[in-house]
């Protein structure tokens, strides 16, 4: 598992009665996948988690620090994933495409949450934040490289320049795909992720490979 740095934020406050950092980082997280980063607003996260805004304050004394949050939350379950999918049985290529897919396809059907996590403007912080969510991606990827390079399935190269290419590849090419409203089992969206995996594969081993997603 590739752990992504996080805050070390922790409650606010001690106080009696159930504690409620949990229960903000799930409706926030909620929130942000169905509105996005921008439209969510701490009343409408209170209101929805069914707590006080002075209570919500006491946690997070701003936006910024809880959607801080909710990318280091998201992003580590989505590297877990993915990094689960490049341990699996297979070939390099075969693994770092279905690592790439993996994260593609997650993506797709969870457009709303992706876009806020790869593109939409945010704060500084937030976007610090979203680079560390970049790099344990690449690490990722790094990992099933190295693997090919060795047992000389793939050329020599630069191992963390491909890895930081094929991250770059996936997350501005899905860009214009997780800002439309397409349903997510489009078959143009899935076709469009599928070339770019396939010219990803085709950098790194440098023949001819293109990916096809199993069923």
């Amino acid at each position: 598992m590739v752990d992504i740095p996080t805050s070390g934020r922790k409650p606010r406050i001690r106080h009696r009665g159930p504690d409620k950092y949990p229960l903000i980082l799930k409706t926030a997280r909620h929130l942000v996948a169905t509105h996005g980063f921008r439209d969510v607003q701490m009343s409408a996260i209170a209101e929805a988690a069914g707590i006080a805004i002075g209570t919500l304050y006491r946690y997070f004394p701003a936006k910024t620090d809880l959607m801080i949050e909710v990318v280091a939350l998201t992003a580590q379950r989505e590297v877990d994933v993915v990094a689960g999918v490049a341990m699996s049985e297979g070939t390099a290529a075969e693994r770092l495409g279905a690592a790439a897919w993996t994260f593609a396809n997650r993506a797709l059907r969870g457009r709303r949450m992706a876009h806020a996590l790869v593109a939409e403007p945010v704060e500084p912080e937030v976007e610090a934040a979203r680079l560390k969510y970049h790099r344990a991606l690449a690490r990722v990827f790094m990992t099933i490289i190295e693997q090919g390079v060795r047992s000389g399935e793939f050329p020599e190269q630069s191992v963390r320049a491909s890895a930081d290419c094929i991250v770059g590849c996936l997350f501005e090419g899905l860009v214009s795909p997780l800002a439309t409203d397409a349903v997510s089992d489009d078959p143009s969206l899935t076709e469009h992720a599928v070339a770019i995996i396939s010219f990803c594969l085709r950098g790194v081993s440098g023949g001819p490979l293109s990916f096809v997603p199993q069923s």
